[in-house]
């Protein structure tokens, strides 16, 4: 009968680790930050069915209980630090995002050039629309800078 109740708790939180791996690639912080405190309190219900269910004769040790809650604390702090600084990261993206409108854009390749009008940021890169309505990802080895007065734009980077 002990052993039922700590498998049954244990088995909910096989449930929500399953379902947490499954998703982890589309989670953001908050939402990973929200699936560890349904973690946190299937810990806490596997904890107390473990406390319910011990041999008298031989207790579970207190300060095992206790590194285990400490541990998973510390993992509960570690995502919420997580979501902060991905919400510091987004500030930060939209300020870059903001500061390049009107600046002139060239690709990596070179063969698309323009005023920046327009800024999108996604969760892992950047892209910008021109005037003209072209589309330049901001990656690795596009040009940014300050709008030319003469026409010809001339770049002999190759």
């Amino acid at each position: 009968m002990a052993v039922s109740g700590v498998n049954a708790a244990a088995g909910t939180n096989n449930a929500a680790s399953t379902t947490k791996t499954t998703g982890t690639n589309d989670k953001s912080a908050s939402d990973a930050a929200a699936a560890a405190s349904l973690d946190y309190n299937s810990f806490l219900k596997l904890l107390i069915a473990q406390m319910q269910n011990q041999d008298p004769t031989d207790p579970m040790d207190a300060t095992e209980q206790i590194a285990q809650l400490a541990t998973f604390s510390q993992v509960e702090q570690t995502i919420q630090t997580n979501a902060k600084l991905e919400t510091l990261i987004t500030g930060d993206a939209l300020n870059a995002a903001s500061n390049y409108i009107g600046q002139t854009i060239t690709s990596a390749d070179g063969k698309t050039t323009g005023i920046i009008e327009s800024v999108r940021v996604y969760a892992d890169t950047m892209v910008a629309t021109t005037t003209d309505g072209k589309e330049v990802p901001i990656t690795v080895g596009v040009t940014v800078g300050k709008p030319s007065t003469s026409g010809d734009g001339a770049d002999t980077s190759a």
